[in-house]
């Protein structure tokens, strides 16, 4: 299965942040990017597993995308 992640750096926490859109939104982090994707796959693991366990179906891929929205102040 392949899904979209988001990652996002927290400069305060100086981390990355991962979300997954199309599994209701599960994050987790890491220090480095890769750090945060390898923590992510092994969620995405779980949640999916769970899925199977409990007999449900396998959410299909979102289509993700980043746009940036100019607001004035």
């Amino acid at each position: 299965m392949e899904y979209k992640v988001v990652l996002e750096y927290d400069a305060e926490e100086k981390r990355w942040v991962t979300f997954v859109p199309s599994l209701d939104d599960i994050s987790t982090w890491g220090k480095s990017k890769e750090e945060a994707l390898d923590n992510t796959r092994v969620a995405i693991a779980g949640y999916l597993e769970a899925l199977k366990k409990e007999g449900l179906p396998l959410p299909p891929s979102k289509a993700v995308e980043i746009a940036d929205v100019v607001v004035a102040v």
